[in-house]
C-alpha cells in the first residue's frame, strides 16, 4: 500500500466514525418512538429499546462515541417527538448517556465476554443511581412544573400500584429504582446477544 494511500485512509476513518455514530443515533430515535409501559410500573415509565445502539456503538468505538449517539437521539427526538417540553429527552439522556458511559469505560480495558457483562452490570447500577438522584433532585420537580403536573401526582400513581409508595423518595426506591434496574438487565441481555454479530461492521 502506497503512502497516498495510508493517508487517504487516515482521513477517511474519522468521516466513518461520523457516520456509524449518525446511523446509530438515527436508530436509536427511531426505536426511542417505540416506548411502552409495564403494568407493574407508573405509566410515567415507560420502557423502549433505544439505548442498544448507543451502548453497540460505546462498545465498539468507546464511551463517548456512545454519549454523542444519546445527545443525537435526544435531540431528535426533541425536534420531531417531545411532548414533555424537553424533559423527557433530558431525562431519557441522563439515563442512557449514564449506562453507557460507565459500561464504555469498563469494557475498554477488558474487551472479553466476562469484561462485557461487568460493563453491563456496572452500568445498570450506576445508571439506576444517577437516574434515581436526578428524578428526586431535579428531574420530577422540573417534569411537575414544565406540564402542570403536581408532584403528589406522581406520587399518587406511584402509590396506586404499589402501597408502600407514600411520599417522592418512596416512589423512588419502589418505582424508579427496580424500574431501572429491569431496564438495564433487558438492554444488557439484548446487547450481548446481538453485539458480536455487528460488531464487524463498526470496527
Amino acid at each position: 500500500m502506497s503512502s497516498y494511500e495510508l493517508k487517504v485512509g487516515k482521513k477517511a476513518k474519522p468521516i466513518q466514525k461520523v457516520a456509524k455514530i449518525a446511523v446509530l443515533a438515527v436508530v436509536g430515535f427511531v426505536l426511542q418512538m417505540f416506548e411502552f409501559p409495564i403494568p407493574i410500573f407508573p405509566s410515567f415509565l415507560q420502557l423502549d429499546f433505544s439505548d442498544l445502539p448507543a451502548i453497540i456503538g460505546s462498545f465498539a468505538m468507546g464511551p463517548v462515541a456512545g454519549i454523542i449517539i444519546q445527545l443525537v437521539k435526544n435531540l431528535l427526538h426533541l425536534v420531531f417527538k417531545s411532548q414533555t417540553a424537553g424533559v423527557g429527552e433530558l431525562a431519557n439522556f441522563i439515563t442512557g448517556a449514564s449506562y453507557v458511559l460507565f459500561a464504555g469505560i469498563v469494557y475498554q480495558f477488558n474487551k472479553t465476554k466476562k469484561g462485557a457483562i461487568i460493563a453491563m452490570i456496572g452500568g445498570s447500577l450506576f445508571m439506576t443511581l444517577v437516574v434515581s438522584l436526578c428524578d428526586y433532585y431535579f428531574l420530577f420537580p422540573m417534569f411537575a412544573k414544565a406540564l402542570n403536573f403536581p408532584l403528589d401526582a406522581i406520587v399518587g400513581m406511584a402509590s396506586a400500584l404499589n402501597p408502600y409508595v407514600v411520599d417522592m423518595k418512596t416512589a423512588i426506591i419502589y418505582s424508579v429504582v427496580p424500574f431501572n434496574l429491569l431496564k438495564g438487565v433487558i438492554i444488557s441481555l439484548i446487547t450481548f446477544a446481538v453485539y458480536k454479530r455487528v460488531s464487524s461492521i463498526l470496527h
